[in-house]
């Protein structure tokens, strides 16, 4: 077997594994208490007559609500499934199983309890309004798999109407975990961000937050080329600019950006570029070789789209790219949300913030890129793997830290404080997965 056959082999591997094992499971979620369980007596306590008082408290005192229930570490995973992973509009049914392994990711990584919820809704108000009724029951409101340009219109709406965090992972997660690893690859190929030039390869969800957070961190808009499925996005494009009340964000990139007023494709953008940052149409084949041959020296290529990327890895490293980034975790360079979203929800969690700024995003980065640095970089280390020891309390500590120095925070605590009750809730949730496994409640996977 060829050394390209044996890649493509591996590749396939987690996606037959999942499908052995997740009818085995039957899914990857349940519910279990939380409070002691000491006789049937308890019962009167948990609930009638005894939990009358605690409803009596909550209804004088509705803040009340975050220390009676578990509403301060209970997150909602929201999705319509019209834009799953690289699946595309594949409904909500199909979409569960993506919003399940969410909230497992939450509860393993950041010790925060999420419920996965997927809706059939006809119309961007009807998902907002069922997504705005759901504030009193949660701590927080993660939205994922949505199609654009809705995402970025029920992003805004439920962020106005809304007094806890609504998040999307596809925009900003992802856009926190692409400006960490382009901090640390610069670094290692000896570039500076305020002087490269990026390649977007794709302007969705993704790339738009991404494009928003690099300006936010330094980065002049006219160093960046944006391209679509029709070629490279600059002020002549009048497809955009008649369809700018639904695309409100990407007729302000067609305006900022490429100042050079490249015209052309993927193989014109890339032409000389130090960056290829592509959230796209998964490949291979979306981006070629031989593009990636024309880039600038030591190239730096995030090729990011799930599940199998624009290029293979081995492909764009042979093409001459230093360092490559994929959002698998079965490759080196993994930039994926999944690195970012269970630390930031504890840490908004654990100081009650109304909201996630992008002072808060841009602080998640910069702690997640110090994680990986504090180890060691290298071409093949950019990020901190999902298992670095500190990775998720470090990175809520400092996201909790910039809630409350930008006012968003309903209470204040010290670094010390953050760190070592995310690290104990955190390590609570691991604990308890283990003993389940260790007990058998959780029955190992059968043999393959």
């Amino acid at each position: 077997m060829s050394d390209e056959s044996q890649e493509l082999a591996k590749a396939s591997q987690p996606a037959d594994e999942a499908m052995r094992l997740h009818p085995f499971y039957r899914g990857k979620m349940q519910t279990l208490p939380k409070c002691a369980v000491r006789s049937a007596a308890d019962f009167a306590l948990w609930y009638t007559p005894g939990v009358a008082a605690p409803c009596k408290a909550i209804e004088r005192d509705p803040e009340l609500s975050w220390e009676y229930t578990n509403r301060a570490n209970l997150v909602a995973v929201v999705s319509d499934g019209s834009r799953v992973l690289g699946l595309g509009d594949i409904g909500p049914e199909a979409g569960l199983p993506v919003m399940e392994g969410k909230a497992l990711l939450f509860k393993y990584l950041g010790g925060v309890d999420a419920v996965a919820l997927c809706l059939r809704s006809g119309s961007e108000d009807e998902f907002v309004r069922a997504v705005e009724m759901l504030e009193p029951s949660f701590g927080a409101i993660n939205l994922e798999d949505i199609a654009q340009p809705k995402c970025f219109r029920i992003l805004d709406a439920l962020r106005a109407r809304m007094k806890i965090p609504v998040w999307h992972d596809d925009q900003q997660g992802t856009a926190v975990v692409a400006l960490a690893g382009l901090v640390n690859a610069l670094e290692v190929v000896g570039k500076r961000l305020d002087r490269v030039r990026i390649a977007m390869v794709g302007i969705g969800a993704a790339n738009t937050a991404t494009y928003r957070l690099l300006g936010a961190a330094g980065v002049a808009p006219g160093q960046i080329v944006a391209c679509d499925s029709r070629g490279t996005l600059h002020r002549g494009r009048t497809d955009i600019e008649a369809q700018q009340a639904a695309f409100a964000q990407k007729w302000a990139i067609c305006t900022e950006s490429n100042a050079d007023a490249i015209n052309g494709g993927v193989a014109d953008a890339l032409r000389g570029a130090d960056v290829c940052l592509a959230f796209s149409a998964p490949g291979p084949g979306t981006i070629e070789p031989a593009w990636v041959r024309a880039m600038a020296r030591d190239a730096v290529v995030f090729a990011c789209a799930n599940p199998t990327p624009e290029i293979w890895p081995w492909e764009a490293r042979a093409a001459g790219a230093r360092i490559v980034a994929t959002g698998r975790s079965d490759f080196p360079n993994q930039v994926n949300n999944s690195l970012c979203f269970p630390a930031i929800f504890r840490g908004v969690l654990d100081v009650r913030a109304r909201t996630i700024t992008d002072s808060m995003a841009i602080a998640a980065a910069r702690e997640l890129a110090a994680v990986a640095r504090d180890a060691g970089l290298s071409d093949e280390r950019i990020v901190p793997r999902m298992d670095e020891p500190g990775l998720y309390p470090r990175v809520a500590a400092a996201t909790a830290l910039a809630a409350q120095s930008e006012g968003v925070a309903r209470l204040r605590k010290s670094r010390e404080q953050l760190l070592d009750g995310a690290a104990a809730t955190i390590a609570a949730a691991r604990g308890a997965t283990e003993t389940l496994m260790r007990a058998g409640f959780i029955a190992p996977p059968p043999a393959g």
